[in-house]
């Protein structure tokens, strides 16, 4: 009898396999690498959109319509403003094989709202997560929580029962050298499934051929090269050994753009690039001013700001490829206005005007620290800026580094003034205040790489937290959006528009979180 089950269950499998001559192969590569394989540890775009193909949330954007839909949960329920009843989808198994119950979702929420865990912004409001049975949860908020689905979109399932055998309960510590089993490995419920991960080399995903959903794609493996050179990048797509780079630089689009072998996808980014700045250190990292920290000082900080032309740096060196902008979140963020996008004048008498009110009309010197690899020209970013700056006195000293090794030491707090980018998945402006203003703790500021502080800021987070009519929280997360701008507790610089570059026979859907949706990529 087990002989004869197991005979038919061999069947399936290869029924369900694709045959060597349908199989497909598809080679994409991108500036950086995944920082960890551990689904609750490193909230890094680049990183959630690849954990996307081997992980699943409950629910999950629509890449046509971009709409909320199911996932993992097949429909939800809201009881009352505070209560949220969602029920599971039937027959799903994980790739070892293990069934998918509410046991699992309710572990893996919990797990992100750990220390450890740096989803918090996407765990916010969350008061308890209860099992009722093996197919329904129920989600508590100690507020009305309008995002709370979108927030969802981001807290990816991992197997309750792998966990604790392979002691990966607690999430990988981001700013701790040491590994749990999580950060290599992998067991999701995804279509496809982690083969192999090199660091710095290559990801290898498998097709699963057990996976619940229906497939679009006929995509069969998956093959993630990082490349930090640029050259490197569209050398392999030209060859043909890359089927799509997803971070070309406007540079490198005009002779693809004029060659049928290949197409381009393009679109506004959800993702703002800012510099940061240390307002907590008594004296800043990489300055010659000993025993302070100018940036404490709004006038400095706004000297700063208004010595930047971003229309320069958009014009030249994006090519036109970014919006200037003069707010913390791109038009479609919910929380954005006209009156938040109006930036400071920029002007160089006016900036050095400031720097002497300030007490430095001499300047002073800092550090600039820069990704490398991470966003469309950012080390020529940080170049320009650096120009810009010594136009009125202040001398920065440039350091880039790879990305995987920007973001830990980002984490430890080492750098100075850094430009980094943000989007909020949610689409919503409170995951953009709580992640990058508000007073970090150990539930908020997770982006707060500066630790800044602002108690009338924290007041209004608070409050957006527990607002339930939509009208008022909008106008909340507005003025608080304001309050930044006004106490320049960042320097918002441009809204990126992304293109995709590819082969001619790609078919995909741009997504405006700068993701790749698995289920419905094709080669023809």
């Amino acid at each position: 009898m087990i002989a004869a089950l197991s005979r038919i269950a061999l069947a399936v499998l290869i029924a369900l396999a694709p045959t060597v001559s349908s199989a497909k192969t598809f080679k994409w590569t991108a500036a950086s690498d995944v920082l960890s394989w551990d689904p609750h540890s490193q909230n890094a775009g680049l990183q959630n959109g690849i954990h996307a193909a081997v992980y699943e949330s409950l629910v999950y954007y629509n890449s046509r319509t971009f709409e909320v839909e199911p996932m993992l949960a097949r429909q939800w329920q809201q009881i009352t403003p505070t209560h949220l009843r969602l029920s599971l989808r039937t027959g799903v198994k994980f790739h070892d094989g293990r069934p998918f119950t509410a046991d699992d979702a309710v572990f893996s929420i919990q797990r992100a709202m750990k220390p450890n865990s740096t989803f918090q912004p996407f765990t916010q409001g969350i008061a308890r997560v209860v099992k009722i049975d093996d197919l329904r949860l129920d989600i508590h908020t100690s507020t009305p929580n309008p995002v709370l689905l979108n927030q969802l979109t981001e807290l990816r399932i991992l197997s309750e029962s792998w966990a604790k055998e392979h002691d990966s309960t607690n999430p990988k510590d981001v700013k701790s050298k040491t590994e749990n089993y999580a950060h290599r490995h992998a067991n999701g419920t995804g279509p496809f499934m982690l083969k192999e991960w090199i660091p710095n080399r290559d990801i290898t995903l498998t097709r699963n051929p057990a996976w619940w959903g229906p497939l679009e794609s006929n995509v069969t493996e998956i093959i993630f090269s990082p490349l930090p050179s640029l050259t490197s990048r569209i050398a392999a797509l030209e060859s043909g050994s890359i089927d799509l780079v997803l971070d070309p630089t406007p540079q490198s689009l005009l002779a693809l753009r004029n060659n049928s072998d290949f197409k381009l996808l393009n679109g506004p980014e959800n993702r703002t690039l800012f510099i940061g700045m240390d307002h907590f250190s008594d004296q800043l990292q990489g300055s010659n001013i000993k025993g302070k920290n100018p940036l404490k000082d709004r006038r400095v900080r706004k000297a700063l700001y208004t010595a930047i032309d971003t229309a320069a740096i958009t014009r030249v060196t994006l090519r036109g490829q970014g919006q200037v902008t003069g707010a913390l979140v791109m038009p479609k963020v919910n929380g954005w206005s006209e009156a938040l996008n109006k930036r400071p004048e920029f002007s160089v008498s006016n900036a050095k005007a400031l720097l002497s009110e300030a007490g430095f009309a001499n300047g002073f010197e800092l550090e600039l620290s820069c990704p490398n690899n991470r966003y469309p020209n950012d080390e020529e970013i940080c170049q320009a800026i650096k120009a810009m700056w010594e136009r009125i006195g202040v001398k920065a000293k440039l350091t880039t580094y790879p990305f995987t090794d920007y973001f830990p030491r980002l984490q430890r707090h080492e750098l100075g003034v850094y430009l980094i980018g943000f989007g909020p998945a949610t689409f919503d402006g409170l995951n953009t205040l709580q992640s990058l203003v508000q007073t970090r703790t150990r539930n908020s500021g997770d982006g707060n790489f500066g630790r800044y502080s602002n108690p009338a800021i924290d007041s209004l987070i608070n409050r957006i937290k527990k607002e339930a009519d939509p009208k008022v929280r909008t106008g909340l997360i507005t003025e608080a959006l304001q309050l930044q701008n006004d106490d320049v507790a960042t320097i918002p610089l441009i809204n990126l528009i992304i293109p995709w570059a590819m082969r001619s026979n790609v078919n995909i859907v741009h997504r405006p979180d700068n993701r790749i949706d698995w289920r419905i990529l094709q080669l023809n």
